[in-house]
């Protein structure tokens, strides 16, 4: 039986579709009022309306995870809301898809912002309110690419970051019983990238031979963020299947013959 978010306050970034939404949903599922957080309006308002006539506690709130005042805004409203934040997802990010030498400055700050800054503003802007309180959990989602190389050197950059962000947030805010982890996956399959050429290459080399589902992420986020997981703190917890275990390896042994 899965341990019951019951009275839990969490905000999900970039959570108006895809792993984020996943993530927001098994979130309001398990008990918690979650705050759907996203700079697309359309889609997250309707996204809300549809599992709030399911039942589930959620309120959709616009954030541009790289401005503090919107962080500020946020936090305001959540605390009007619920007088609570227990849970924080960071969530929201996105992709370049270009070498060094294609990429811009300006594309690169963009990246960052988003993907790196956006955390960092988070757990800034929710960890006194959590630690007024009885506690809380952060979740930062990298990228199993922050253990080798994605062709994308903004991306994987970021990704690294996160980790180093997540081990030092988890160390600062211990002795206030907040608990930072890093969630790493690998391929994730959701209708946004469903017909991308890399697809049929990836789940090849995955050792599961297979993408996840977003519904597979979200699990493990849930997980972390109860109380089932409260002696764990400032780790990494990749979920791709095995690639990052060696994959490359394994391609080897298949073509050669040393698995049988």
């Amino acid at each position: 039986m899965p341990a019951t978010l019951e009275g839990k306050v969490a905000i999900v970034t970039g959570a108006s579709r895809g792993q984020g939404l996943a993530e927001a949903r098994l979130l309001a599922q398990r008990g918690a009022a979650v705050a759907l957080c996203d700079v697309l309006e359309e889609e997250g308002v309707a996204t809300t309306e549809e599992l709030t006539r399911a039942g589930l506690d959620v309120r959709f709130f616009r954030l541009d995870v790289s401005q503090e005042t919107d962080w500020t805004t946020l936090v305001d409203a959540v605390m009007q809301w619920q007088r609570a934040i227990n849970i924080l997802v960071n969530n929201a990010g996105i992709i370049n898809r270009q070498s060094i030498a294609q990429t811009t400055p300006d594309q690169w700050r963009r990246l960052v912002d988003i993907n790196l800054t956006g955390a960092f503003l988070g757990i800034r802007s929710v960890s006194d309110k959590m630690a007024d309180g009885s506690g809380g959990a952060i979740v930062n989602i990298s990228s199993n690419s922050a253990f080798s190389a994605h062709y994308d050197p903004a991306y994987t950059a970021s990704k690294w970051a996160l980790r180093g962000l997540t081990k030092a947030a988890a160390m600062e805010f211990a002795e206030r019983r907040i608990r930072v982890n890093s969630v790493c996956p690998g391929l994730v399959l959701t209708k946004l990238n469903s017909g991308s050429p890399h697809l049929a290459p990836m789940i090849e080399m995955t050792p599961m031979k297979r993408a996840a589902a977003d519904e597979e992420v979200a699990r493990l986020v849930a997980f972390l963020v109860s109380e089932e997981a409260s002696f764990i703190t400032g780790e990494d917890f990749i979920i791709d299947g095995g690639f990052t275990a060696g994959a490359a390896y394994r391609r080897v042994s298949e073509e050669t013959g040393l698995l049988g």
